[in-house]
């Protein structure tokens, strides 16, 4: 069962109300994803917490409907 890029954006959205999200479909099959997510609500987080936040707004879903997520997380210039 394959996530569509919107909603792998909607989710993060909702999790991270601040976040810029850019999602691109790495295989073009629906189940290979890369997400950059930059959000001012990360500054001082470690990029480790970061990405557990991100993880956390996809709410389980990793390892299930959404089976590779390349992930790169920053604060804004």
């Amino acid at each position: 069962m394959a996530m569509a890029a919107d909603e792998i954006e909607a989710l993060i959205r909702q999790g991270i109300p601040d976040a810029f999200v850019e999602i691109v479909d790495l295989a073009g099959d629906g189940d290979h994803y890369e997400a950059r997510v930059v959000a001012e609500s990360f500054r001082g987080q470690s990029r480790v917490m970061q990405q557990r936040r991100v993880y956390e707004a996809l709410g389980g879903r990793m390892g299930t409907e959404l089976h590779a997520l390349k992930l790169t997380t920053s604060v804004p210039a």
